[in-house]
């Protein structure tokens, strides 16, 4: 009896054991993620608006547009979401295609790193604009591109619609004029070529070698400048002669004198 219950007092403790063990293994499972792994900062987001102005006095007065959405990594991205436009701008933004005016956006000057974004919120603005009769020929139609530098500042802004001529087309406010259909990205700096200095030393000693093999090419200073010697010289030898032959003459009348 007593042998009976020690071997299932044994059996229980191996099936507890067995199940402590595949609980511990798999109940922590979360989708082949470590309980420890946090959410990557890489990819937190943020945003800055995007304002436009176009006033027939010309006077800029910037309003919402937009919202640029940022997110961070190895490459940052961009996109954007817009409003539409009411009644009242589609008027005020033909009347201003009508005399020629401008039509401007502008974004703050700030980071697009998320952890450096309010070192510079005292900055300003970058500003761009085109002409508002291409805005509304090109049915608001528009390609927008945030320029950085090296540290992921803002440094400029630009815009240009699509076509970017005025031609005069007739445009329907409520079918044309509502949504804007934008093409936005973010471009960095490039680096620029290196003057190839090595090379270019590497030809002007190949071509002094050369010419040092080749004596028919090394001509001399009198094969050079022969026009210019030998009218000089026949100049210097014309003078010498009339000098020789007007002292002659000055001495044969002194000597007549002398008689």
């Amino acid at each position: 009896m007593a042998l009976a219950r020690s071997r299932y007092l044994d059996t229980f403790f191996v099936l507890s054991t067995v199940t402590l063990l595949f609980w511990t293994e798999f109940g922590d499972c979360n989708n082949g993620r470590r309980s420890s792994d946090g959410m990557d900062t890489d990819f937190s987001g943020f945003s800055i608006p995007l304002e436009h102005s176009f006033e027939v006095d010309d006077v800029p007065r910037f309003r919402g547009r937009g919202t640029l959405q940022l997110r961070g990594g190895r490459e940052t991205s961009v996109s954007l979401s817009q409003i539409q436009l009411m009644e009242e701008d589609r008027n005020r933004l033909k009347d201003v295609a009508a005399v020629d005016g401008l039509y401007r956006i502008r974004v703050p000057r700030v980071s697009l790193q998320a952890d450096r974004q309010t070192e510079r919120q005292a900055e300003g603005y970058l500003t761009a604009f085109v002409r508002a009769c291409s805005v509304v020929e090109s049915h608001l139609s528009d390609v927008i591109s945030l320029h950085t530098d090296v540290s992921g500042y803002l440094i400029g802004v630009s815009i240009v619609t699509l076509p970017g001529a005025c031609h005069g087309a007739e445009v329907e406010d409520e079918i044309d004029l509502e949504a804007f259909n934008t093409t936005i990205s973010i471009i960095g700096p490039v680096n620029a070529p290196a003057p190839e200095t090595a090379r270019f030393i590497e030809r002007m000693e190949q071509e002094m070698e050369k010419k040092g093999k080749n004596p028919q090419e090394q001509k001399s200073f009198f094969a050079k400048y022969w026009m210019y010697i030998v009218p000089l010289v026949l100049f210097l030898m014309m003078s010498g002669a009339q000098d020789q032959s007007g002292g002659g003459a000055g001495g044969a009348a002194a000597n007549g004198g002398g008689r």
